[in-house]
């Protein structure tokens, strides 16, 4: 997991990284406040202002900072996608290879034909030879 990171983080450029980063720290900022606050509601099982106020406060907070870095990994995600000429591209010369592959093995099976029809016209041949004998 840990060489992942690393070699992530080697394919990224320094500011994705620090974003990235910055992102993440600003989840987790929002995200430990609820931890204590979602307990201490838990516990006293009172439906206290204080305590539900703090508890929609950092929820809130923990909901934008999550909404912050799906938008990175989106921004990322679209920063990979390849262009429409590059797919097309792509699929060209796939097809190209494709075309290439079976012209080869069309040959090499005509190869095998003329073969095929050569020994079957010598076999024939020879029978209607050995058939004028008889």
């Amino acid at each position: 997991m840990a060489e992942r990171q690393q070699t992530d983080q080697q394919l990224q450029s320094p500011q994705q990284g620090e974003d990235m980063t910055a992102c993440v720290e600003s989840l987790e900022a929002a995200l430990l406040p609820c931890l204590p606050a979602r307990e201490l509601q838990a516990i006293d099982r009172s439906p206290h202002p204080s305590h539900q106020i703090d508890v929609e406060r950092h929820a809130r907070d923990f909901m934008e900072a999550a909404k912050k870095l799906q938008l990175y990994f989106i921004g990322l995600q679209h920063e990979e996608l390849p262009t429409k000429e590059a797919t097309l591209r792509k699929d060209i010369a796939e097809m190209e290879e494709e075309m290439r592959t079976k012209t080869q093995l069309i040959k090499k099976h005509e190869k095998l034909i003329l073969g095929w029809r050569k020994e079957l016209k010598d076999q024939l041949d020879k029978h209607i030879t050995e058939l004028e004998r008889v």
